[in-house]
């Protein structure tokens, strides 16, 4: 339904976007996911026909955007961060005008505001003064005039932004709703919304896509999906020497505790876990971290090794990978110092 192709804009000597390719498929709500300043309204603006590319192509349900701008206008609606309303029309007034805009004919547009109205939960607003209303309101109206002509493809920029909570959960109610009959291409950079509204996610940092995919596919990928936290009392060395034995462990992290002085964050590779480690000094209760090779629960067996060579286990819980974790590894450049794979991982 919308494909990015190879998609800049640049702005004098400064580069928005550069080379921007995603696909957004029929009926599936795609987040735009980035910190500010990322690219995500440059694009969103692209593709709306606000503002003009410098290279590449967009296509929304099958036309370019700027080789056939009325086209495709025809079949989208657009909420910019700022909703554009009419403070002095009323809601049903305005969706009215919206409507005649959108090329909605005379016969349809009754049934095509009242369907927006019931949709956004404005039924009981159709008689208020845009101004008004409450911010959560506005924003429903700035949906829904972004439906009132029933497009195929829906864009949503930032729609919560500025909402209370309950606001944000009614409005991240609404735009569900919108999946199936609507495609949607959502850009925020507030990781609930993705985690509770979207089907998929295109992470962007500095004007480029840095990966795509479903949460799950992002989270298994390039966190490992899952890890263990353990705090354990022992001796260090033995706690390596114990758990080296599990083929299923690609590596450990131990933690800076109170009673084991070592390194922060210091990750022990299979051929580094000797007695001599810091983290093997004089050691008596430890916390640290284990990271598997796949996603089968392997939580039995570490606890079976550990009190089995005589090591007090006072917690292990599984962990599962974040939206967060996902997306602090791909925009940011600090990585945790002395991470080191175990034999068979990448570096």
């Amino acid at each position: 339904m919308i494909e990015v192709e190879h998609l800049s804009k640049v702005y004098g000597s400064t580069t928005a976007i550069q080379d921007l390719s995603f696909r957004v498929e029929p009926g599936e709500i795609l987040g735009l996911l980035g910190p500010n300043g990322a690219g995500k309204t440059t694009t969103m603006r692209i593709l709306s026909g606000y503002l003009p590319a410098t290279s590449g192509t967009a296509r929304i349900a099958g036309y370019e955007v700027h080789e056939d701008p009325m086209a495709v206008r025809q079949r989208i609606g657009y909420l910019p961060e700022t909703p554009p309303l009419y403070p002095d029309m009323t809601v049903e007034g305005f969706l009215n005008f919206v409507a005649r805009l959108k090329g909605v004919g005379p016969g349809d547009r009754p049934k095509q505001v009242t369907s927006a109205l019931d949709r956004c939960n404005l039924l009981e607003k159709r008689h208020v003064l845009i101004r008004k209303l409450s911010k959560g309101f506005r924003q429903r109206v700035g949906i829904a005039q972004a439906i009132v002509h029933d497009p195929p493809a829906i864009i949503l920029d930032e729609p919560t932004v500025g909402l209370d909570p309950l606001q944000i959960i009614e409005v991240r109610n609404l735009i569900k709703s919108l999946a199936g009959s609507h495609t949607v291409i959502l850009s925020t950079h507030i990781l609930p919304e993705v985690s509770m509204t979207c089907s998929r996610v295109a992470i962007i940092n500095q004007g480029h896509v840095v990966t795509t995919g479903t949460l799950e596919e992002l989270m298994v990928q390039l966190t490992g999906g899952n890890s263990y936290e353990l705090e354990v009392a022992g001796s260090a060395a033995v706690v390596q020497q114990q758990l080296q034995q599990l083929p299923e462990i690609q590596r450990i992290e131990f933690s800076p505790s109170k009673t084991a002085p070592h390194s922060p964050n210091q990750t022990i590779a299979r051929e580094q876990m000797e007695p001599a480690s810091p983290v093997a000094a004089g050691s008596s209760r430890l916390k640290l971290r284990i990271i598997p090779h796949s996603e089968v629960d392997i939580a039995p067996e570490i606890a079976a090794t550990l009190v089995n060579a005589g090591l007090r286990l006072y917690e292990l819980r599984r962990v599962r990978a974040s939206l967060e974790d996902v997306f602090l590894e791909l925009t940011t450049e600090e990585r945790a110092p002395d991470v080191i794979e175990t034999a068979g991982g990448a570096a």
